[in-house]
């Protein structure tokens, strides 16, 4: 009798301990709970040490408050006929107060989301070129969180941000897109060098030109003073000489400046000599050209 009345308190303490330990769980941070009493929602319960009737109410489900981030790939048309694939990524989280939509609403929250996100995706992009895909992913994701944020509010979601991560068009589009790219860039790079090629040119002409303009004045100063040296040697000559004429006194000038020059050519080393004719009747044809040179500077400066 005493071994039986000790396994019935035995067991009895054991149903106590188990009952006791069966009211109480615990919910992690960033995380609430839904109870159930009889398969009917009771209530939620929140982060901590929490309380439930052992037996008749039970911990259905947990449902976590961090930010989950789906990814989902929408494939579409775009004005100009162009496929295109667009990565979105939709940030959402449970609100608190409306945990129980959130856990009872929606059997599929996901596939949920993804048809509403769908359904703005097909209804922006099909109307826009593709260029204006490319300028307005900022404007597509704001329309596809306006739309989510709307509709999922009754679910008990609360969409925190909606990004499109990028815009796909088909690899031959996108090779095609390139291709026109770096044809519009090589028509500017050659455009940037023709104008450089045409200053240039420019340049060096008109570096030419004022280089020939001083030279001719230069070769013009050189003759003016060539020909005022030779007009005072004919001037002091005709005082030396007395009765000597202009061309005699040009002739004796012209052939003592010849034979200086082959003196001068023959003392220098290693010279390029020009051998000219060396007869009288080729001195007085040069003297015969200066003077009239001479005559000609003369009439000019009348």
């Amino acid at each position: 009798m005493d071994i039986l009345l000790s396994s019935f308190g035995g067991i009895a303490l054991l149903f106590v301990l188990a009952t006791v330990l069966g009211s109480f769980f615990t919910v992690q941070t960033a995380e609430v709970a839904v109870i159930t009493r009889f398969g009917r929602y009771l209530r939620v319960a929140q982060a901590g040490l929490n309380w439930k009737v052992p037996y008749i109410d039970k911990v259905d489900g947990r449902l976590s408050l961090r930010v989950n981030q789906m990814s989902l790939t929408m494939e579409t048309k775009t004005k100009d006929n162009v496929f295109v694939t667009i990565p979105i990524s939709v940030q959402t989280r449970v609100r608190p107060e409306k945990a129980f939509e959130a856990y009872y609403a929606l059997s599929d929250p996901e596939a949920q989301i993804k048809a509403y996100v769908e359904q703005v995706v097909l209804g922006h992009v099909p109307g826009m070129m593709l260029d204006d895909v490319f300028a307005s992913q900022s404007s597509i994701a704001a329309a596809v969180k306006h739309e989510l944020d709307v509709d999922m509010a009754a679910f008990g979601y609360e969409i925190v941000n909606v990004l499109v991560t990028d815009i796909i068009p088909d690899p031959k589009v996108k090779a095609a897109m390139n291709d026109i790219n770096a044809a519009q860039r090589s028509q500017v790079a050659a455009n940037a060098r023709g104008e450089a090629e045409k200053i240039l040119v420019v340049k060096k002409a008109e570096a030419e030109a004022e280089s020939k303009a001083l030279q001719g004045q230069g070769i013009a100063n050189q003759r003016r003073a060539i020909i005022e040296g030779l007009r005072g040697s004919i001037e002091d000559f005709q005082k030396t000489l007395g009765d000597a004429s202009a061309k005699e006194v040009m002739q004796l000038v012209l052939v003592t400046q010849y034979f200086d020059t082959l003196k001068s050519i023959g003392e220098q080393d290693k010279t390029n000599t020009l051998f000219v004719s060396h007869a009288p009747g080729s001195v007085q044809s040069f003297s015969e050209q200066i003077l009239q040179a001479i005559t000609a500077a003369k009439t000019l400066e009348k």
